[in-house]
Parts: structure tokens; sequence; C-alpha cells
């Protein structure tokens, strides 16, 4: 749409006062909620309504929780257009609220048995209700304004098409900016097509980039510029330091709180599996033993967090003379170096179990990418010339078991498709990852120990 039909049908104000009459009605509908709770808090413990001490904890929670919610954002345009984000301010807004309220009324002493059941259940009715008014309001503002209650412009000068879905768009004339340099009227016209706008997004060639910067800077919006160089690169932020800007480039998938809870998950699995299936490891070892003298263990150097060798533990499932220590070959279903005994430890993925002490070194977690062996090739060529982005993988610990490996990517990677399944899959966890998404593997990899492409 060129820039003057657009400013001729312009809904922004109407788009704004709109949000503001919804930042209004739900802030009521909240006062409301927290009156009705209390109110029938009330009388399920006194048996009466109104209830004279529901009505004294009402008034002193309800100053705590506008104060908290304000400064928590929890009427903003992101809380109308995430659900999620609406359901985490709530949570956090509520759950302050009440742990105020509690330390608050524990000094003065003021706090009793009845006061508290009244509170508690008077929050519990609050939170509840106002998890389905948000979800309604989700509902409305997908409904009525595509998702977004936001103003956001995207303006096309000659750069890269942008893809986002409840937009405005307009088509710069490339005459005209040109003229903007000096002229007013121009100068005018783009101020008015930006006016009011929550963000403005401009894609344009690069010798056009700081005139547009100056552009959005002077019409004081919320400006971005689209780049192609910063796309490739996958610029994740930008940092200034200074007066030096950066751009951030990497950013490690995992934060400390985050690192800490896989541990704990890994050692609370880890150790009392080692207690329980160490005597099944040790009948293997002495099995493996017996059939051909040679060593228990398949010890091969893996690829691990960081780009970091280490050396993985496996029980030996195959003939010592024909060992592949670089795994350039990958296992078929009748491959003549694997054993007896190995026939049967890898069907049953028994022979991963060692790898259980790279848990417990550190060196592996429960859940992650498995790690491969660096000879491993699929249609004679190496995994990392089949696709840049395989060594992303390796930015969280390699797993003894994974997403790939649940959704029944195992077995020889025979074709590029094999690899780049497992790759899809394995950038896909690292991008999830959260502790949940850990124990839900844990508990479906039980279903494919046993696998058809386990050989």
């Amino acid at each position: 749409m060129p820039l003057k039909d657009f400013i001729e049908q312009n809904r922004r104000p109407a788009m704004e006062h709109r949000r503001i009459q919804l930042y209004a009605a739900l802030f009521l509908i909240d006062i409301g909620t927290l009156f009705a709770s209390f109110w029938l808090s009330g009388a399920i413990y006194v048996g009466r309504m109104p209830s004279l001490r529901a009505i004294q904890v009402m008034q002193f929670t309800i100053p705590i929780f506008v104060i908290i919610a304000i400064y928590n954002r929890l009427y903003s345009i992101q809380t109308l257009e995430s659900f999620r984000h609406a359901l985490w301010r709530l949570s956090l807004t509520l759950g302050l609220s009440a742990m105020l309220f509690l330390v608050m009324t524990f000094y003065v002493g003021s706090s009793t048995d009845f006061a508290r059941l009244t509170f508690s259940t008077a929050v519990i009715m609050a939170f509840l209700a106002m998890i389905v008014v948000r979800a309604f309001f989700y509902w409305y503002v997908k409904r009525n304004f595509r998702g977004r209650i936001s103003n956001v412009l995207i303006i096309e000068d000659g750069g890269p098409f942008i893809d986002l879905p409840g937009v405005d768009r307009v088509e710069a004339d490339g005459e005209m900016v040109e003229q903007a340099h000096s002229d007013p009227e121009a100068l005018d016209l783009l101020g008015r097509t930006m006016r009011g706008m929550d963000r403005v997004i401009v894609s344009c060639p690069v010798d056009r980039r700081k005139f547009w910067t100056r552009i959005m800077r002077a019409s004081g919006v919320h400006g971005e510029v689209v780049s192609e160089a910063l796309q490739e690169l996958g610029a994740l932020a930008l940092e200034r330091e200074h007066g030096w800007s950066f751009l951030v480039v990497s950013a490690g998938p995992l934060g400390l709180r985050a690192r800490l809870t896989k541990r704990v998950i890994d050692l609370a699995f880890t150790v009392p599996a080692l207690i329980l299936l160490g005597p099944l490891m040790l009948v293997v070892a002495l099995l493996i033993k017996l059939e051909d003298g040679g060593p228990v263990f398949f010890v091969q150097p893996r690829m691990g967090q960081g780009n970091c060798m280490f050396d993985m533990l496996k029980f030996r499932s195959m003939k010592v003379g024909k060992l592949d220590a670089e795994g350039a070959r990958s296992t078929s279903r009748e491959d003549d170096r694997v054993t007896r005994i190995g026939k049967f430890i890898r069907r049953t993925s028994i022979d991963e179990l060692p790898q259980l002490l790279n848990v417990l070194r550190s060196e592996m977690s429960l859940v992650g990418p498995r790690p491969h062996a660096l000879g491993s090739l699929a249609n004679e060529k190496l995994f990392w010339e089949i696709d840049s982005n395989y060594w992303q993988r390796h930015s969280l610990k390699p797993g003894l078991t994974g997403l790939a490996q649940v959704r029944g990517f195992r077995g020889a990677t025979e074709t590029e498709m094999h690899l780049t399944d497992r790759l899809g899959a394995d950038l896909e966890y690292i991008r999830h990852w959260s502790p949940l998404g850990d124990l839900k593997i844990i508990f479906a990899t039980a279903k494919v120990l046993v696998h058809p492409n386990a050989y």
C-alpha cells in the first residue's frame, strides 16, 4: 500500500484506544474478582456474607496487588497477545502479593488461623477466575485483531520481504525517499505514516539504512532496520559498551539454574540405575569376557559439549580384530563383526549402559544429542559435510538418549536424510529444552529400548 493511502486509512488511534479499553476492563475485572473471591471465602468459613474479617483482609491485600501488578506489567501488550506470558505475569503478581501480605501480617502479629484460611482460599479462587478471564481476552484479541493489539508497521523500501502476521505494510516511493533528505513535505509524509506506531520495521538496501535510522529516531518510534547480513549470521541481540556496538551471535542454551536442574535430574536417575543395574552389568561383562577373552569395554573418542572430545564407554559388541575405532562403517543388520552376545546387547540397548558412568563423570547427560563417532558417514560424506549446522548440536552435553532416538531415528546412516532427521530433532531439543521435556524423553525411551533399527 502506498504511504498516502495508508495515512488516509489509518486505524492507529482506534487500535490504541481499544487497547487502553482492554487494559481498563481487565484491571476492573481483576479488582472485581478479588472482591468477589474474598467475600465468597468469608461466607464459606463464617457462614454469612459479608464477613468483616474477609473485608479487612481484602482491604489490605488489594492495594498490594495493584502496586505489584502495575510494577510487574500485568496489563501490557504482551499479556493481551500471549496467553502464556499473561499466565506467567499473573502467577508472579499473585504470588508476590500473597507472600508480601503474609510477611507483613506476621510481623504485625495480626495473622490468625481464620485469616490465613480466608486469604488462601480467596487467592486460589481469584487465580482460577483470572486465568479464565485471560483466556477469554486472548481469544478475543486473536479473533478480532488477528492476534495483535499493537501497531506494527513494515515499510518496504527495496529490501527483503518480511513475513509477519497481523502487521500493516506500506511501500516507500524511492524518489520520495531521496527527496526527504531536504524536502520538509516528504519528511512530513513519513512522520505521519509512522506516528502512533508501537513498532516500525524498515526493509531497505544497505545504503539507505542510515537515512531510515535518522528518520525513525526523529519520529520518536521504536524503529528496526532489517539486515540480511545479520540474518545470515543469526544475530541474537546487540550489546553496547564504552561506545562500541557488539553483535551477540551466540548464547549458551542453558543458564546456571537450568544446568543445575539438568544435573540434578541426571544424578537422580543415574545413581539408582547404577545400583539396580549393577548385577546385570557384571553378568554382561562376564559373558563378553568368556566369549573371546577380549576387553569388556569398547572405548571410543566422541565429540562432547563445546566441541570437546571425551572417551565414551560401551560394552564391546564386536570381535576384537574388527573393531572400528573411527566409526567410519555403520553397523548393518547382518554385520559379521558383531559377536553372539553383541547381537543381544545391541538389540536390547544394553551395550549403552556403561555410559551411565560417563553421565556420572559429567561427560554426558541422560538426555541430549547422541554423540557420533568422528568418522561416521552418510552417503559417503562426513556428517558435518552434509549440514553446516551439525556442530551446533554440541552446545549441550551429549545424551544417553535423546529426542531423535524416541522418534525412531536410530540405526545406520545410509542416506543424508538419516543424518538430517537426527540433526533436526537434536537442534529442536536444544531450542526447546525444559526439565519436563527431559523427563518425558526418559520415560519414552523405555518404549524404544528394543527397536528394529537397534543392531
